[in-house]
């Protein structure tokens, strides 16, 4: 069954993207894939596909709009990709990465002044890069180890 993207986002039927559907797909931009069928959000025209036959701990996932399908095959039906009794989630991991990202995130909002000049951040980020634990904002000034202020 091909398609062109148009007849996608404005016939298709909920059976045409149906969970667990092994489609190959060629999209506007020439990349050509298969993938399974995850999910599909018609209000957003978002695909979500886990390419190729991965199984185990790691998948690959791809968001994909409909819009940039150029035209699609059906391959066959599988089982559903995300049944609760196949799916491995490391919980110890998630969380470990969650926490790692919340203190970049606080990191590098250590690293923003409130109340500079973007010529002052600018500067306060060239001097970040070669000397990075030394240097952090004061209020409005830079502060080199709390001895030297750069106003």
């Amino acid at each position: 069954m091909a398609m062109e993207s148009s007849n996608i986002t404005s016939s298709s039927s909920s059976e045409d993207f149906a969970v667990g559907c092994l489609l190959s797909i060629k999209t506007t931009l020439g990349e050509e894939f298969d993938g399974q069928v995850m999910t599909f959000d018609r209000p957003s025209n978002v695909l979500v596909l886990q390419e190729g036959s991965k199984h185990g701990p790691k998948r690959d996932i791809r968001f994909l709009k409909a819009n940039y399908i150029k035209e699609f095959s059906l391959l066959g039906q599988a089982e559903d990709p995300l049944d609760i009794n196949k799916c491995y989630i490391d919980l110890h991991s998630l969380q470990a990465r969650e926490e790692l990202a919340l203190r970049q995130a606080e990191a590098d909002a250590e690293r923003i002044g409130v109340g500079v000049t973007a010529e002052a951040q600018s500067i306060f980020d060239a001097l970040s890069k070669t000397y990075v634990p030394l240097f952090y904002f004061l209020g409005v000034y830079i502060s080199l180890l709390a001895s030297v202020s750069c106003f």
